[in-house]
């Protein structure tokens, strides 16, 4: 509990794969992040079950179909999101379950969410196997091929609006975190300029 209480908010990686039977699975994971502009690579691990020391179904499709969307969770889908992570067995559609649409990707077999403001269609390069004890993370890591961004959270200059993706983080327990306008600052970066620092001030 320390570990998932102390560090946050964490990104959630709505993950979509497939079965060697083209089983649909869709499931969220909040180990995760982005590690490499160029190439661009995201890195997300599906935990064996601190309880039972079981895989999860999204570990076991990509390493027999090594492909994966990263879908990205905004408040619009928080619930549907939520529900896709309960256990349901392998052979059920969790497209079906939570009422959201899939799509077909363009470079890739699993299908994306139609509904997310933003997904990442992905070739998995690499799969790091932490332990094998329960809790022992497995380190996906996927280089993105394709990208699909709704064009209403676009500012006028073409970036992502940090205000109209609406974004939900995890946190410790039960509790998530919701990036909108009154939770939101700027600090602007000293990156042309550097600062005097605290020992040179008056």
């Amino acid at each position: 509990g320390y570990l998932l209480g102390a560090i946050g908010p964490r990104p959630i990686a709505f993950a979509s794969t497939v079965d060697e039977n083209g089983v649909n699975n869709l499931s969220p994971f909040s180990f995760f992040n982005v590690f490499s502009a160029a190439p661009p690579v995201l890195i997300f691990s599906p935990a064996r079950n601190g309880r039972t020391n079981t895989t999860k179904d999204t570990y076991n499709n990509v390493k027999k179909i090594p492909e994966v969307v990263i879908n990205i969770v905004n408040m619009d889908i928080l619930h549907q999101m939520s529900l896709s992570s309960s256990p349901f067995s392998p052979e059920v559609d969790e497209f079906v379950k939570s009422g959201l649409t899939p799509v077909p990707s363009d470079t890739i077999k699993p299908m994306r969410v139609l509904e997310a403001p933003v997904q990442f269609e992905c070739k998995v390069l690499e799969i790091k196997e932490l332990g094998d004890q329960g809790g022992a993370g497995n380190l996906v890591i996927c280089e993105v091929t394709k990208i699909h961004i709704h064009e209403e959270i676009l500012a006028e200059d073409g970036t992502i609006d940090q205000k109209k993706i609406n974004l939900v983080a995890r946190m410790g327990g039960n509790w998530y975190c919701h990036a909108n306008e009154s939770s939101m600052f700027e600090v602007t970066k000293p990156v042309t300029t550097i600062g005097i620092g605290f020992d040179q001030l008056p």
